[in-house]
């Protein structure tokens, strides 16, 4: 509750308990409090967990920072709007300014989440992390919460990364995990079947 879904304990929870629905849900404080849900099928442990599609008088946006709207499989931010979005902040209207904005897409307004996902094939959206763990390596603007999401998904029960010099002064991506039985030359090569080269670490 309240924190990204670990893929090998759900599969864990369906293989003891086969009858049992398991619903991922979605949502910041200030939306009151699910924007998204989703009945999770039989999950595998290197799955990337859906969070779903917005309920019902609520509308999920996935924007660039142009506030444009990204193609199905483009990382962007989130934005949410509809019934049970807060007004603000009580006493901080300079954080209210900023996070809640004029929807350009309709009436109404939008929070910002800070939160970045893309909308899979399906239509569901697919968390990915936050923005605010944006790095910048050799030119390539680096989303730690993907890779990070993309290490969960090949077998790592915690994953950090991380930018970090090395020993020619170099900015160079690192990426740190804890999973049993994994060993690193296996975990690079299955992030390399998803990730461009320059996002494994």
């Amino acid at each position: 509750v309240g924190d990204v879904v670990n893929p090998q304990s759900v599969q864990q929870m369906q293989q003891r308990h086969p009858a049992l629905q398991v619903i991922n849900g979605y949502g910041p404080t200030e939306n009151t409090t699910f924007s998204t849900t989703w009945a999770l099928g039989p999950v595998t442990a290197d799955a990337g967990l859906p969070i779903g599609k917005p309920l019902p008088n609520r509308r999920c946006y996935v924007l660039n920072s142009q506030l444009q709207r990204v193609p199905v499989g483009v990382v962007g931010e989130l934005y949410v709007a509809g019934a049970g979005l807060a007004r603000g902040y009580l006493n901080r209207p300079a954080l209210t300014e900023e996070r809640f904005i004029a929807n350009p897409f309709g009436a109404g307004r939008l929070y910002r989440t800070g939160d970045l996902v893309r909308y899979r094939a399906e239509g569901a959206l697919e968390y990915l992390g936050r923005n605010d763990f944006q790095l910048k390596i050799r030119g390539y603007r680096i989303e730690a919460g993907e890779i990070e999401a993309a290490l969960q998904r090949c077998g790592a029960e915690v994953a950090l990364v991380s930018a970090q010099r090395d020993s020619a002064g170099h900015q160079v991506l690192v990426g740190y995990y804890q999973a049993a039985d994994l060993a690193v030359e296996t975990l690079r090569q299955r992030l390399s079947q998803s990730l461009p080269a320059h996002l494994v670490p």
